[in-house]
């Protein structure tokens, strides 16, 4: 057994900042009222993070690639017969990860367009007609739900990884190391200082766009006759 640099740090941090961001904006959701503000914050915050990872999905190092791991369906079948020994995420991994991007980052963007009819706006709530806010408002409550049932089995697999097929998934999560056989070794590559500063700047274009830095302002309100 050869110890490898797997995960690069842009990679683990991504990871462990993505689940503070979605663990406070299903708290705050649930405890509402001023807290609301704080559920804007943690959306605005996914945004920014997932786009920073399909970014880093571009230009990141080997096994943060999408190319990398991209579920191919022969690479689907060769794992479910018990063949597979790359590294990195594994077929059925590959299809969680792109699943969880996906619905993360539809939550979130229909988040910046949701009202609560009462005191909460989501940045982006002119900028659609007030129909299309209550239709967005509906899918983003709904997809909630689809978020506990993917966030549920995600954990699921990662302890039965780790405790039942004694591959510890999270260990490498936090260290970017991880054992692997001689004939596994594959050290990682890419993802330097530059490719991080791009994959920055399109996460904090993400974010501006996320805040309203493509709306125009809103009109001042009407002067005060003192009537």
């Amino acid at each position: 057994m050869k110890s490898i640099a797997l995960w690069d740090l842009p990679t683990r941090l991504f990871h462990w900042l993505l689940v503070v961001a979605v663990t406070g904006s299903l708290v705050t959701v649930s405890l509402g009222g001023t807290w609301m503000l704080w559920h804007e914050r943690f959306g605005i915050t996914i945004v920014g993070l997932i786009s920073f990872r399909l970014a880093w999905g571009v230009l990141g190092s080997t096994y943060a690639r999408f190319l990398h791991f991209f579920p191919k369906p022969s690479a689907i079948r060769v794992y479910l017969k018990g063949d597979w020994r790359g590294l990195g995420h594994n077929p059925l991994g590959a299809l969680s990860v792109l699943a969880m991007l996906g619905l993360l980052g539809f939550q979130a963007v229909t988040g910046l367009f949701a009202t609560d009819a009462i005191a909460f706006n989501g940045p982006l709530y002119r900028a659609v007609s007030s129909d299309w806010n209550d239709t967005i408002t509906s899918w983003h409550k709904f997809t909630e739900w689809f978020i506990y049932g993917l966030l549920g089995l995600h954990i699921a697999s990662v302890l039965f990884y780790t405790l039942v097929k004694k591959d510890n998934l999270i260990t490498p999560m936090v260290s970017g190391r991880k054992k692997v056989e001689e004939t596994q070794v594959e050290e990682r590559a890419g993802g330097g200082p530059l490719a991080f500063v791009v994959a920055l700047a399109v996460a904090a274009f993400a974010v501006w766009v996320a805040t309203g830095g493509l709306l125009s302002p809103p009109p001042p309100p009407p002067p005060d006759l003192g009537w």
